[in-house]
């Protein structure tokens, strides 16, 4: 028997780990196998053509790494995935070990040409794949775009009866039986096509995942969109899918022990693992053009999470976009006044520093300090650090508070699949935005910078993802594994 999607391998809060696949619809009953101890799989929800399954295991915490053997019968019978195996191995690291961590974003192709144009699509992964047999990945942080879903308007005939009516009528128009129909079987079809590659798929289900979205899980600019068309009937119906797909296959369900508030819309979470604290931002659940994360839904529980985080280990915030970066204010200013203000408001008014964003960035980065100071005055080796993808290539920036005496780094690494700019693209991006200093508040106490990695440019304009580790010398050293000649890296004190 085969699996349509999976197994991925999960972790939540504590030691709990979780495997999610998809079956066929006649499969009856599902069960994992866990070093020899049967586990029931509970089925979490249905697609066009699968029923979605979803086991939890807890694993005892032990000084040393511990190493698992799983495998899944569906109807007592051993299943294999798409690629035929049958059997998968991950280990979990001992208290007293050092966890290596990864963070990936922007899997996937915007278009049919940048695809076509790759020789190597999943070269990265195949990389992952080497360096795991030698050094096991313990977590994958993935942080966006874990499949590309733009190409909804170009293969499913009722939306492409949409996109020729004129404004209006877009936004009038309703969503019908077909067109709903029409979404979901694509939805389906792309998290089984997309999540199949080799490599891809071995490291999914032999290292342990924390997914949050980004656009293009639902489809490129979600949540910049002006408001008639963001809340229109048939951009609801491709969000409401969409969400469904991303809560079964990249949060396993609401049951999801790490959600700050499983009721809730929004998919913020945060766990621990090993001497890390992990809190993921949902940025497109509740994202507007005056809107990053909701005001009186997801913002109180981040502020009750950090209010309460103390000084025992490190911070890694996912944010799907960088929090710090490239200024686009200029043109940004500029495209506001002309006729192309909205086929571009994707690209620009999805970063933090879009200036319907800018005070929400600030609130962040501020809340962040107060923590990180308050976490230093109990432990001083502790760190925090957003982890961003999204832009397509790989930079490191900081935030630098001399009233607190503290600092938050950003690491941006992206994409593991998606090219880089080209070498145009990239001079005509300088040419309209500016790295230069940044200063948050009045006395120009919190500077905001970006670094060059050591062996490296400022921006690592090669496909690449990210490895974090703890040295001897109490340093977190960032390595970006990139498809270039050098090898680019950076120790965070």
């Amino acid at each position: 028997m085969k699996l349509k999607v999976g197994p991925v391998l999960g972790f939540e809060s504590g030691s709990i780990y979780t495997v999610c696949f998809s079956t066929d619809k006649s499969v009856q009953q599902a069960q994992l196998v866990l070093n020899n101890e049967t586990i029931s799989c509970l089925k979490v929800g249905e697609t066009p053509s699968s029923s979605v399954w979803r086991a939890e295991c807890s694993v005892s915490p032990t000084p040393h790494a511990q190493e698992f053997t799983y495998k899944v019968k569906l109807d007592n019978t051993t299943a294999k995935c798409q690629n035929n195996r049958d059997q998968w191995t991950f280990v979990y690291p001992g208290s007293s070990d050092t966890p290596n961590i990864a963070y990936t974003s922007c899997n996937g192709f915007s278009s049919m040409d940048l695809m076509h144009k790759s020789q190597a699509p999943f070269r990265l992964w195949d990389k992952m794949t080497k360096q795991h047999a030698h050094k096991p990945v313990s977590l994958i942080l993935m942080g966006g775009d874990q499949l590309y879903a733009d190409d909804i308007w170009s293969t499913i005939p009722e939306l492409k009866k949409w996109n020729a009516l004129n404004h209006k009528d877009k936004i009038s128009r309703k969503a019908t039986k077909t067109m709903c129909d029409q979404i979901d079987r694509f939805y389906d079809r792309i998290y089984q096509e997309r999540w199949a590659s080799e490599s891809m798929s071995f490291m999914l289900a032999s290292a342990p995942s924390v997914m949050m979205w980004d656009d293009h899980d639902i489809f490129d600019g979600w949540g910049s969109f002006p408001d008639k068309l963001q809340n229109c009937e048939v951009f609801q119906q491709i969000f409401k899918t969409a969400k469904k797909y991303f809560e079964l296959f990249q949060i396993r369900s609401k049951h999801n022990k790490s959600l700050l508030d499983s009721d809730a819309q929004h998919y913020a979470f945060a766990l621990k693992f090993n001497n890390y604290n992990i809190l993921g931002l949902d940025n497109r659940t509740e994202r507007t053009l005056n809107q990053v994360m909701g005001n009186d839904t997801q913002w109180p529980l981040v502020n009750e999470y950090l209010s309460n985080l103390d000084g025992d280990g490190h911070l890694l915030v996912m944010s799907a976009v960088p929090v710090v970066y490239r200024d686009f204010s200029f043109s940004e200013s500029v495209f506001d006044q002309t006729p192309w203000e909205e086929e571009l408001t994707d690209d620009l008014k999805d970063h933090w520093r879009s200036k319907e964003h800018q005070g929400e960035r600030a609130r962040l980065i501020h809340r962040l300090l107060e923590n990180a100071q308050r976490r230093r005055s109990i432990n001083p080796d502790s760190k925090t650090v957003i982890l961003s993808g999204d832009v397509h290539l790989g930079c490191i920036g900081v935030i630098n508070d001399t009233a607190r005496q503290c600092k938050i780094h950003q690491v941006v690494s992206s994409g593991i699949v998606h090219p880089a700019p080209s070498r145009l693209q990239w001079i005509g991006i300088m040419a309209v935005t500016n790295d230069r200093c940044e200063y948050l508040d009045e006395g120009r106490n919190i500077r905001i910078s970006m670094l060059t990695p050591f062996s490296s440019d400022k921006y690592i304009r090669q496909r690449n993802y990210v490895t974090l580790e703890l040295g001897s010398d109490k340093k977190l050293w960032v390595n970006w594994e990139s498809e270039g000649k050098d090898k680019p890296s950076y120790p965070i004190e």
